[in-house]
């Protein structure tokens, strides 16, 4: 599969955050990858993420999220899926970039909801439209996996 570079952008389209991915299977309007964290072991929410942690990234095109599905990096356990709410991303070449709008959603695997960083998506100078599409993603994403919608991975359906 092919070797991809993922570029995290702020408002500016600043480059915060970059790592290396290899894409598993391209959509016509998604692309959906594999990544391992590459941070040192640290607590979040109900779990740990650790360093080596197998991340199944879901970018598209068309829709102002993203999503990663975290596996444990020791068994394969799925820990959950980290949603990104964002400008759609931007697939070129060997390069999928996205702009960050800092509101995300935490699914674990049964199925429970925590909305994160409402207040740092407060403070963006985001003007109304972009903040009404930032909220109608979220809510999107809520009532997808509330219906039991997941995710494709390497094999399913984006």
């Amino acid at each position: 599969m092919d070797d991809v570079r993922v570029l995290k952008r702020n408002l500016r389209g600043e480059v915060t955050w970059q790592y290396a991915g290899r894409i598993l299977r391209r959509e016509p309007n998604a692309v959906v990858l594999e990544a391992h964290f590459n941070l040192p072991d640290m607590p979040f929410l109900d779990t740990t993420l650790k360093r080596g942690d197998r991340f199944v990234e879901t970018f598209y095109t068309d829709r102002w999220y993203n999503v990663f599905e975290i596996h444990d990096r020791d068994d394969d356990r799925l820990k959950g899926w980290y949603c990104n709410i964002g400008l759609p991303a931007v697939v070129d070449g060997d390069t999928v970039s996205y702009v960050d709008l800092a509101l995300d959603l935490w699914v674990s695997p049964e199925g429970e909801q925590r909305v994160l960083d409402e207040d740092e998506f407060a403070a963006l100078p985001l003007d109304e439209t972009t903040r009404r599409r930032a909220r109608e993603a979220l809510t999107e994403l809520q009532a997808a996996f509330l219906s039991g919608w997941r995710p494709p991975t390497a094999m399913g359906e984006a």
